[in-house]
């Protein structure tokens, strides 16, 4: 499946070209014959003979971004100047800046804010530690947490590498959540010391968010410190992905006009993210599940995991498959209803899919390159999604995760559990409306205006044991700007 060009490998160059009549389309045209997008062009200035323009590109990656400055090297009369890589650009000096709320303008605002104010409310927190949650940045602030060691598409590329993803994590809280989450990289792989670090560090936060942590190390790091830490500790790569899929497999079981609990669900892959989803789809009431892996159908018998080497295939194999089935993917996925992959990319074909049971529902969520092509897929399954933002039904994290912790943070929660993902799963489904499901939209935009706020009430309402509706009508009272 050939990449499309994207605004992620976008590139600006900076030339002049003759300031003859068909300039600017020989330039657009040789940009569109070599498969690239023309998004933007700017004249920047012009002289009596010459123009300098501004063009800028999407390309499919790096090489074809190289392609296409050549491309336009070839237009008669072009010279080209600088070229700006879009993404490096966005990137430079980061993605995330601190800002005082409060003025520094003379003596008495330093004696306010600093000495020897400041030495009144450190007497009451200490007095008093609840009150760190009112009086500092506390009750609003979430760690987002790596090694470095399992980054999406990237591996093990270690803590400095990471640090523009967790940037991006946290410029997304603040996006649309309005969370002020501070990336934290260890540099650091043993749990032992992740888990001392982070527990020494969580004074300054209201939650945890662990990130980028391979398997099967992020299983205990996220049960210890949930055990030792008074705040929520969520890893987004296993309950952020099992609650967005959750909600788009509610609402696409509502499109084909079938039961969770009387479908036959077959998944690929059993790491992280597949465990969580695993759990997740049980507890939502799914009793027909079986899991494989680069190694075949999970079952207690397979040699690999009766040796006991493996607990989070043991619990998989223990809990599912209780058909008996074994063999390969393709084997099991003969006669299902539902596909859900967290595993590699090309492992089926349009022809694997043909196989299922009719109406059925593939989620391919590999990245970059699902599972399965996702055209053809389409031509034998009713509803398709991938992780792609390419194709219809994008499943995305950032549906869940800032509407999560908003939601954790409003409530003060201690913990996070499953009975609080089932709910944000579900609130996220029923943003989208009966009269807007179709099999093109299963799951909102991230970009949906009411996302982060549903979420954020029903996560609110699960931890204060409420409905969501009386958490708004509250929310109301106590700010009432927010009426109308």
């Amino acid at each position: 499946m050939s990449a499309a060009p994207s605004v992620s490998n976008s590139i600006t160059v900076r030339l002049t070209l003759p300031a003859r009549a068909t300039a600017v389309s020989e330039l657009t045209g040789v940009i569109e014959k070599c498969g690239g997008l023309v998004t933007g062009l700017d004249v920047t200035a012009s002289g009596a003979d010459r123009l300098r323009v501004d063009v800028t590109a999407a390309a499919r990656d790096t090489t074809h971004a190289d392609e296409l400055v050549e491309a336009m090297r070839d237009v008669h009369g072009v010279e080209i100047g600088k070229v700006s890589d879009r993404t490096f650009l966005a990137h430079l000096g980061g993605k995330l800046k601190i800002e005082s709320k409060v003025p520094i303008r003379n003596r008495d605002d330093l004696s306010l804010i600093y000495t020897p104010g400041v030495a009144r409310v450190c007497l009451a927190i200490a007095e008093n530690p609840a009150d760190a949650r009112r009086l500092t940045i506390k009750r609003n602030t979430v760690a987002v947490v790596t090694d470095g060691s399992a980054v999406l598409g990237l591996g093990n590329i270690g803590p400095l590498a990471a640090l523009p993803v967790m940037e991006g994590k946290a410029a997304l809280f603040k996006r649309f959540a309005d969370i002020d989450a501070f990336p934290i990289c260890l540099d650091t792989q043993d749990t032992e010391e992740i888990i001392r670090t982070v527990k020494a560090l969580s004074p300054v936060f209201a939650g945890i968010n662990l990130e980028d942590i391979s398997a099967p190390r992020c299983f205990e790091i996220e049960a210890r410190l949930r055990d030792e830490l008074d705040i929520p500790v969520f890893h987004d790569d296993q309950h952020g992905t099992a609650i967005v899929t959750l909600a788009a497999l509610r609402n696409a079981l509502r499109v084909v006009g079938k039961e969770l609990r009387e479908c036959r669900v077959v998944m690929s892959g059993a790491g992280a993210a597949g465990t969580a989803i695993l759990k997740l789809l049980l507890k939502a009431g799914a009793t027909d599940v079986v899991v494989a892996d680069q190694f075949g159908v999970l079952h207690p018998d397979r040699e690999d995991i009766a040796s006991g080497l493996h607990p989070a295939l043991a619990w998989s194999a223990a809990n599912t498959n209780h058909r008996g089935v074994s063999g390969t993917l393709k084997d099991a996925i003969a006669g299902a209803d539902v596909f859900v992959g967290v595993s590699a990319p090309g492992i089926l074909t349009g022809d694997d899919i043909a196989t299922m049971n009719d109406g059925a529902i593939v989620f391919a969520m590999a990245n970059p390159e699902p599972e399965v092509d996702p055209i053809a897929a389409a031509q034998h399954a009713a509803v398709v999604a991938t992780g792609r933002s390419d194709f219809a039904n994008q499943i995305n994290n950032v549906l869940v995760f800032p509407g999560v912790f908003r939601g954790l943070l409003d409530a003060a929660s201690t913990s996070i559990d499953e009975d609080v993902m089932l709910a944000a799963a579900r609130a996220l489904s029923e943003v989208v409306h009966p009269d807007e499901l179709n099999a093109a939209y299963i799951i909102p935009s991230v970009f949906h205006p009411d996302v982060s706020k549903v979420v954020a009430a029903a996560v609110k309402a699960a931890v204060l044991g409420t409905t969501p509706e009386q958490v708004v009508t509250r929310r109301m009272a106590e700010e009432p700007e927010l009426i109308g």
